[in-house]
């Protein structure tokens, strides 16, 4: 249960960093703000579920060390 709360806490934050960084962008092209930023925090989320899943599809088991790489990868990941 402990693990289930850290992963949907990292993933909230994922959610507000992916939103954020397009904050301005919506509004250049003609997007309600609010929707903008839910589509980018609904797709850094989605990112990292794919990327839990993943890694529980290789083995069946996720470890520690699977999930930090999830979310490092999503904390480095460029943005375009």
């Amino acid at each position: 249960m402990r693990k289930l709360l850290k992963i949907l806490a990292r993933m909230l934050a994922v959610f507000f960093a992916s939103a954020l960084s397009v904050l301005g962008v919506g509004a250049i092209v003609g997007i309600q703000l609010w929707q903008s930023l839910l589509m980018a925090g609904a797709l850094g989320v989605a990112r990292v579920l794919e990327g839990i899943a993943r890694a529980y599809i290789g083995d069946g088991k996720l470890t520690d060390l699977e999930i930090e790489e999830v979310f490092q990868r999503a904390a480095t990941r460029k943005k375009s």
